[in-house]
């Protein structure tokens, strides 16, 4: 007590203009301090090597192709837009992206998933083969074959930079394997050569060389992707993949007048299911206080979703360079900076209740994954509002 008098008293000694001075500086100095740790621990994802933006695949005659190029319209899109930022133009507008080849994209991160993979691609190929197949016209209740005209000049929405409004079948499959050190990548080769027809050369495989995190997987197989629609999905078959449909119809209902639009699978009507209740109480009780952060730290709309975490999401062309390019996560939290992204951009978001079951083999931790997560949020949430990340 007697040297908190003394300090007290020493301290009314001190002329009022330093100590607002010292007071000030101290505070400065705190804030230097933080941004320059948040700076350090922020993670910066490294660039894709050469080998991993090429692919194998199944040719028609059975053989297997290594090391072809990959299409990358990132590096289209950002190579436009570092051209006209040295003409002095920084708006971005009118940059759009190059044309869809094919109707349906689905990237399909996977790490060491040999048990699993061709079980969740026999469903995903049946599927896509049957709604997006060349030959197969889509049915109504799985998106409309007709793109909605609210325009005069005859494309979706009045836009006119998406040019591949009226391409309304083909598919193909990218599969990230993400570092796999076991024979996932022989499985998926495997399995696309078993199914003896045009369709094996659908299915590309990446190799990356480290793993990076599902997120990364995700996030590189996007970069790659020649679909009208893009749609990621994880490799344990855990959403039922007949529900595409729902995400593309979904999608189609809320895109803007630049054709913008996401559609993300939801499992928050299984709340109070079986499969839910029967689960453990400590993973019930920190999915229910990860939930609760979430929406503590993340902007309205995306606090608004009620299941961030399924992996079953689904982003029409146009969005993508408004998400993709600016991905900083790469591990479990990455679809909420996806979904942080869609909403600063303004971009229209529905969530779709989907099919869920439980599959055996998770990599999750249910205990250091979720302190991982809510550790990954804060920093996530802290680097894009005080500028460690930027969309410039």
């Amino acid at each position: 007590m007697e040297c908190f008098r003394q300090t007290v008293t020493a301290s009314q000694a001190i002329p009022l203009p330093l100590l607002f001075l010292i007071f000030g500086s101290t505070f400065i100095g705190i804030c230097v301090l933080s941004f320059l740790i948040l700076f350090i621990v922020a993670p910066i994802p490294r660039p894709p090597t050469r080998a991993e933006k090429s692919f194998s695949c199944i040719e028609p005659d059975g053989c297997v192709s290594v090391g072809q190029q990959l299409p990358c319209w990132q590096d289209t899109y950002v190579a436009t837009k570092s051209a006209a930022q040295k003409k002095g133009d920084f708006s971005s507008n009118g940059l759009g992206i190059e044309a869809a080849e094919v109707f349906m994209s689905l990237v399909v991160p996977a790490y060491n998933e040999e048990d699993r993979l061709g079980i969740m691609l026999t469903e995903a190929v049946e599927y896509l083969e049957q709604e997006y197949g060349a030959s197969q016209p889509r049915t109504s209740e799985n998106g409309s074959v007709k793109a909605r005209m609210n325009g005069h000049n005859g494309t979706p929405n009045g836009h006119a930079i998406h040019r591949s409004t009226n391409l309304n079948q083909g598919w193909e499959i990218l599969i990230v394997s993400d570092g796999s050190t076991d024979k996932t990548i022989e499985t998926a080769l495997n399995f696309a050569k078993d199914l003896g027809t045009k369709s094996s050369a659908l299915i590309r495989v990446v190799s990356l060389q480290e793993n990076r995190g599902k997120g990364g997987a995700v996030t590189h197989g996007l970069r790659h992707v020649r679909g009208r629609y893009a749609v990621f999905a994880d490799a344990d078959g855990a959403s039922r993949f007949t529900d595409l449909g729902k995400l593309v119809k979904a999608c189609e209902q809320v895109k803007d007048i630049e054709g913008r639009g996401v559609a993300v699978g939801s499992r928050a009507h299984l709340v109070g299911s079986d499969e839910v209740i029967k689960r453990s109480f400590l993973r019930n009780f920190l999915m229910h206080s990860f939930h609760l952060f979430l929406r503590l730290l993340t902007p309205p709309a995306t606090a608004a979703i009620r299941d961030t975490q399924c992996g079953f999401k689904l982003f029409s062309r146009p969005s993508l360079p408004y998400i993709i390019p600016y991905m900083h996560s790469e591990g479990w939290i990455f679809d909420v900076e996806m979904l942080m992204l869609a909403e600063s951009a303004g971009i229209p978001v529905a969530e779709v209740p989907v099919g869920w079951k439980e599959v055996k083999g998770s990599k999750l931790n249910v205990l250091w994954d979720s302190l991982g997560m809510a550790w990954s949020l804060a920093i996530l949430r802290a680097a894009w509002t005080f500028g460690v990340y930027r969309r410039s």
